[in-house]
């Protein structure tokens, strides 16, 4: 592979982990009060989702990934081009952003059947979920290549850990991870 391909599957790549990560980290940020799951017991009666997944949580963070899908389209007229995604990019952020939310509320849920306690790490599941929701709900409108899930795939656990550790330390979060 060529470094002019290699780059700009890598500037592709961060276009559609732009959304993603912008989702995922305004969810926390901007967390809080209801829980989606309403305090409510799944069949095994252990809680649904657990106080983690709020309503004010994922629709912020949902409108944030799509407001930033926006400013880069605006900033970057190229990326709802056919060299671009060749679908419209900010429905696409839109849809990597409620698929990021999907995706951590799946984790969620998986997490309290097995009785893991908030904020209790999975390797790979906690840093990955809202990837693979996100990529799994916009493959509707662009799949994305190999090279750039492999990018996605070995580059988001260090952004996830190093967005988890500055969450922590801004007393956003309880544990580091």
């Amino acid at each position: 592979m060529s470094l002019e391909l290699f780059l700009y599957l890598g500037a592709k790549t961060l276009m559609l982990a732009a959304p993603l990560y912008i989702t995922n980290g305004c969810a926390l940020l901007f967390g809080g009060k209801t829980p989606m799951d309403l305090n409510t017991k799944f069949i095994d009666n252990k809680p649904l989702l657990g106080p983690g997944k709020t309503f004010k949580g994922s629709i912020r963070g949902i409108l944030c990934g799509t407001i930033a899908s926006a400013a880069l389209f605006f900033a970057l007229p190229i990326l709802s081009t056919p060299e671009g995604f060749g679908a419209n990019y900010i429905l696409l952020g839109f849809l990597l952003s409620l698929g990021a939310v999907i995706g951590d509320i799946l984790a969620s849920f998986l997490k309290r059947r097995f009785d893991l306690e908030r904020g209790k790490s999975v390797f790979l599941l906690d840093q990955l979920d809202f990837i693979v929701g996100g990529i799994a709900l916009a493959a509707i409108i662009y799949v994305p290549s190999i090279v750039e899930i492999a990018l996605l795939v070995v580059l988001t656990p260090t952004f996830h850990l190093l967005g988890n550790f500055i969450a922590f330390k801004t007393k956003k979060k309880q544990v580091p991870w």
